[in-house]
């Protein structure tokens, strides 16, 4: 019974988790838009009713960063601005497919050019779909119903965070918990480990599979990335590969479920089916040319093991095992994150309880007659609106410092990372020992962007160190999963050589 309850359970908060920062970045550009920017401005900063429309869409998905999940009260609130379905719904694939934090961490995983050829060939889906849209559908954008403005001063903050507030429990928040849904839905059917032999190079139907179980999985744009990237690197097949990035982070059962209720089933459908014709033919296309030279083809990958459900049958300790999977799923910025989404939907349920009128919401909004001192400089909504969301921007930019930090600081994470390995392994804790080794891959991958952002030096020598520190972590990883304490015992030793020849390849340590 644990494996066909708990086991979905385990598997929606791991999502929930995964997606908390994103969703309240959604909360606050949907505030942006809502009382700062009004629906008209709103229709002017994704081009209007023009041909700009779909490359502002597209553009303005790949800066904001947000997911599946946190884009669907942002594409609630362009609807309510009249924006055009095809413009809404190339917006809605391209701001999760994107953002600079995964597509940097991208580089460090597999071939450039094969990561180039995977964001054009998404921006070229996305803006296809778009036009088609617009053309067959031409009349499929509503009628916006312009906001009175908010004043300036604290009015103008206050009416924002209400509005996150109340976003957090208005409609959007149900197609969010569909997607959530469709995840449970997922890992109850998968068994555990049915996908890892779903992806071969040789297998035709790989990119048919990938997009049945893609189309309701849950998937933030950095696990994408890596999982990409893995599939490349193990010889997998890129045509899956492709699906699973496109239909994987793009989509989900909650977008669904909300263009069914905006738009009908009729153009859905009709939009849905030409997304899945033209991401298949791309697959199939790419998937021999794309295919990496001299890489022996693996037969068998853990790549999509989260998709399925986490308890093998007959798995002892499901429990515990299920804490400990919730645990590593809750980081910093999620926990962060979540308290202030528990807040906001707390404080949310209050005003709907006690202030069902919004009066609240009017006071915020009423434009009160006061006399400013002569230095005020007062702001225009729109330029508020636009620093807000330049801010965002930059944020993300500063995220990717934070995220991938200095060389000494992940030099430090590695050699702890390396002393917990050594121990796990020694102590046949094969569990923490199948934790710790994707950790230090992780780190070693984010030593390479945070050197190169940083503009310090990266050669072909230290590229070849890197290269061979992770393929003895990966055989490493085979021999701790099969449980051979002799394998791993002998690849550990040849781990933490090729661990002490990375480091040193990186020069003495600074201070």
């Amino acid at each position: 019974m644990d494996i066909f309850l708990w086991g979905p359970i385990v598997r929606i908060i791991q999502a929930l988790f995964s997606a908390a920062p994103t969703i309240v970045v959604g909360w606050l550009v949907a505030a942006i838009f809502e009382r700062i920017l009004g629906r008209s401005n709103t229709l002017k900063l994704f081009g209007g009713h023009t041909w700009k429309q779909i490359p502002y869409a597209w553009l303005l998905g790949m800066l904001l960063p947000v997911c599946s999940l946190g884009v669907i009260p942002i594409m609630y609130q362009m609807r309510k601005s009249g924006i055009s379905g095809g413009t809404i719904l190339a917006f809605g694939l391209t701001a999760p497919l994107f953002n600079p934090i995964s597509v940097l961490y991208g580089l460090t995983l597999s071939d450039p050019f094969t990561l180039f050829v995977f964001c054009l060939g998404s921006l070229s889906i996305v803006t296809v779909i778009g036009i088609a849209w617009d053309r067959l559908f031409p009349n499929s954008h509503s009628t916006p119903e312009e906001l009175p403005p908010t004043p300036y001063g604290l009015q103008r903050i206050g009416a924002v965070a209400l509005s996150m507030c109340q976003q957090a429990i208005g409609p959007s928040t149900k197609y969010m918990l569909w997607a959530l849904v469709g995840v449970g839905i997922l890992s109850l059917v998968l068994p555990a480990g049915i996908l890892q032999h779903s992806a071969g190079d040789k297998d035709l139907f790989a990119p048919l599979t990938m997009t049945a179980v893609a189309s309701l999985a849950y998937i933030t744009p950095m696990t994408a990335i890596v999982q990409v990237a893995s599939m490349f690197q193990h010889g997998n097949s890129i045509g899956a590969s492709f699906t699973l990035l496109v239909m994987g982070t793009g989509l989900n059962l909650g977008l669904v479920i909300w263009s069914l209720r905006e738009f009908g089933r009729r153009k859905t459908w009709s939009w849905l089916v030409l997304l899945i014709l033209i991401v298949l033919s791309i697959s199939y296309g790419i998937n021999g040319p794309l295919h990496p030279k001299g890489v022996q083809a693996a037969d068998h990958t853990h790549a999509f093991d989260g998709y399925c459900n986490p308890f093998a049958w007959g798995t002892e300790n499901s429990y515990s095992t299920g804490l400990r999977l919730i645990r590593e799923a809750l980081s910093v910025d999620a926990l962060f994150a979540s308290l202030c989404g528990g807040v906001m939907m707390l404080v949310g349920l209050g005003f709907a309880k006690f202030d069902p009128q919004g009066r609240m919401m009017q006071y915020l909004i009423t434009k009160k007659i006061v006399e400013t001192k002569s230095k005020d400089i007062v702001l225009p909504n729109s330029v508020v609106a636009s620093v807000s969301l330049i801010g965002l921007v930059v944020l993300s930019i500063v995220g990717c410092y934070v995220y991938y930090p200095k060389t000494r600081e992940v030099r430090r994470e590695l050699a702890a990372l390396q002393a917990d390995l050594n121990s796990a392994v020694a102590g046949k804790e094969w569990d923490n020992a199948t934790f710790l080794i994707p950790q230090q891959k992780d780190w070693a991958h984010k030593l390479v962007v945070g050197r190169y952002i940083r503009g310090e030096e990266w050669n072909r020598y230290q590229t070849m160190r890197k290269k061979v520190f992770l393929s003895k972590l990966e055989m490493l990883m085979h021999a701790c999963e099969e449980k051979d304490i002799e394998e791993s015992l002998a690849w550990n030793q040849e781990a933490r050589i090729a661990y002490r020849r990375f480091i040193e390849s990186l020069g003495p340590q600074t201070e």
